[in-house]
């Protein structure tokens, strides 16, 4: 397989090791497509979005049957064809839904702002659904998928895709376990937001390019100009706002900065995206969601280095705080990027064993003594322990107290020598055959509560006050104001 890389957007490893990315539209390796081709036992697929985590996608449903391709881009998609000749091609997922009557699942990667309506429709028609993290760009939209989910019936999978790993559930077993202690403190960071952020919008319009049907892609966001580049005044500004050093941005996503939407920057938009707390969340918070067994909070906090009208701060600390549940007691989490870290007391240990702060990470507090994971969480995934009586760090596999601990969560079947999005992927195919719909481990059961929760961090920062939430009310006690942001008002002629 080529694996050569020459990026078109957002690039993970996974991408590196098992695709080929083009300028303009990213185009994977042939063969590996074409594999899983027209094989009538298998799911008839439609990818929707062929932006970069799209591609990536596309790959995994090809092992299935590809048979639609829809994006608002025609470059990706043409591109993709060369591989994919029989899979027809669309620019409207409402026509793709109109047409394509043996279509059993869809695979939904596009910006945020989109993800609830493609996925309430296809679910309705009895589609199965993967769709890509956060589910959803509204605290009321997730609760509505995944009421939806219940409903109809249908095998669904948010893509957190470290999920799949085996670190992340042997994890979560040793927390669970007890082998801590009780946990009343977890603290999560990232060194993102690795896109502008934290700037005003740019004045004036540019030609919409001819490969882009800018109205769709709004979707359902209020109408607005597209420009294309930002002026290098406000990149200059941006790169001085910076809490971290610019070593920690990854080589790929550089040469996008200048771009004002796509094809990656819409992250930092209100409108578009939902920001550091979307794009990581569902990956670094997964560990303690799971492992804590995280329900509503009854507080969320948030202070950063300054809201704009339109755009997400360029870094901010949010504290969540969760009442005593299942017999575990009260636990504050607290959410840290834009290069704020732990305080130093609490990382002191981390910082001896390896050499410094990792640029993102978890750890969680207990009375016997502290877990951590410098890793993302969207891969493969490293634990380590420290019991109090303990001289230093040790990975949980070579732990003594760790290897005492039974199994108790089922592993991914699928050959973890294949990357974790790709069994992230399987598992989800394997749900929607058996019918065996729980066995998908992101379903939205799942995947939606932990999407709730995150985005709550987007409504306090922008809400700018201490939130009391009533979680089965979905509301601010104090802050009828926050609804707002809780529930937007689509744009005429959009609706779930």
């Amino acid at each position: 397989m080529n694996k050569k890389v020459i990026s078109y957007g957002h690039s993970r490893r996974q991408f590196i090791r098992y695709g080929a990315l083009t300028a303009g539209g990213a185009v994977l390796a042939g063969p590996y497509l074409l594999r899983g081709q027209n094989l009538n036992s298998r799911l008839n697929i439609a990818q929707i979005g062929l932006g970069v985590k799209g591609m990536s996608d596309a790959q995994w449903c090809a092992t299935e049957n590809l048979v639609a391709l829809c994006d608002v881009n025609s470059t990706p998609m043409d591109n993709l064809k060369q591989y994919v000749p029989a899979a027809r091609a669309y620019k409207d997922f409402r026509e793709l839904f109109e047409k394509e009557k043996s279509l059993d699942a869809v695979d939904i990667a596009v910006p945020d702002h989109n993800h609830a309506v493609i996925a309430a429709m296809a679910i309705k028609l009895g589609k199965h659904v993967y769709c890509q993290k956060p589910l959803t760009h509204d605290v009321s939209e997730a609760r509505l998928l995944r009421d939806l989910a219940r409903q109809y019936k249908v095998a669904t999978q948010m893509g957190n895709q470290g999920s799949a790993a085996d670190g992340l559930r042997r994890g979560v077993e040793l927390v669970q376990a007890g082998l801590i202690g009780p946990v009343r403190q977890a603290f999560v960071w990232t060194n993102r937001p690795i896109w502008p952020q934290g700037l005003e919008r740019p004045a004036g319009s540019d030609p919409v390019p001819a490969n882009l049907d800018w109205d769709l892609w709004l979707g359902t966001a209020p109408a607005r100009p597209f420009k294309e580049k930002w002026p290098e005044a406000q990149l200059a500004e941006q790169t001085q706002l910076l809490h971290f050093s610019p070593q920690h941005y990854h080589a790929q996503f550089l040469q996008f900065s200048p771009n004002v939407y796509q094809p990656f920057n819409w992250r930092g938009w209100y409108d578009f995206g939902t920001s550091v707390m979307g794009d990581m969340g569902c990956h670094t918070l997964n560990w303690p969601f799971r492992a804590l067994k995280l329900g509503y909070p009854t507080e969320v906090e948030a202070s950063s280095s300054g809201m704009m009208a339109e755009m997400y701060p360029n870094s901010s600390r949010i504290r969540f705080e969760f009442p005593a549940r299942e017999g575990l007691p009260p636990v504050t989490v607290r959410w840290l990027d834009g290069g704020n870290t732990p305080p130093a007391e609490v990382t002191a240990d981390i910082t001896v064993m390896f050499g410094g702060i990792s640029s993102s990470g978890c750890v969680m507090i207990g009375e016997k003594g502290m877990m951590f994971s410098p890793d993302v969480g969207d891969d493969e995934f490293r634990v380590f322990v420290k019991l109090k009586d303990d001289k230093e760090w040790a990975a949980a596999p070579r732990h003594e107290g760790a290897k005492a601990i039974a199994q108790t969560m089922p592993r991914n079947a699928f050959d973890n020598r294949e990357p974790a999005d790709f069994r992230h992927h399987k598992e989800w195919f394997a749900a929607c055959k058996s019918g065996r719909h729980e066995t998908a481990c992101s379903n939205f059961e799942i995947g939606a509560y932990l999407t709730e929760i995150i985005l709550l961090g987007c409504v306090a920062l922008r809400a700018g006050r201490k939130l009391e939430w009533d979680g089965p009310g979905m509301k601010a006690k104090n802050a009828p104001e926050a609804a707002q942001f809780l529930k937007r008002e689509y744009r005429a002629g959009w609706n779930i």
